[in-house]
């Protein structure tokens, strides 16, 4: 089974023009709780976002989900350079 971070790179890698780019951290807090840093190319970043936050949110929407299943909690955070 995948980690969290290795599943939202394989999903963003299809939204994005730069695919190699694209990277996941997953960082341990308190709790079990997981933050989950996103990095993608400067010229990615308005299609990772979508319009008015959709596809974010979408992407925010799989961890909470996935997080679930596991009884932790997720965030998502896209990092900008």
């Amino acid at each position: 089974m995948a980690t969290p971070a290795e599943d939202l790179v394989a999903l963003v890698r299809l939204l994005v023009d730069d695919p190699r780019a694209v990277s996941a951290v997953a960082v341990e807090g308190d709790g079990g709780d997981v933050e989950l840093r996103l990095r993608v190319a400067p010229a990615d970043c308005g299609m990772v976002i979508g319009r008015r936050g959709r596809s974010i949110d979408a992407l925010r929407t799989l961890a909470h989900a996935r997080a679930a299943r596991e009884g932790r909690r997720h965030e998502l955070e896209l990092q900008e350079d």
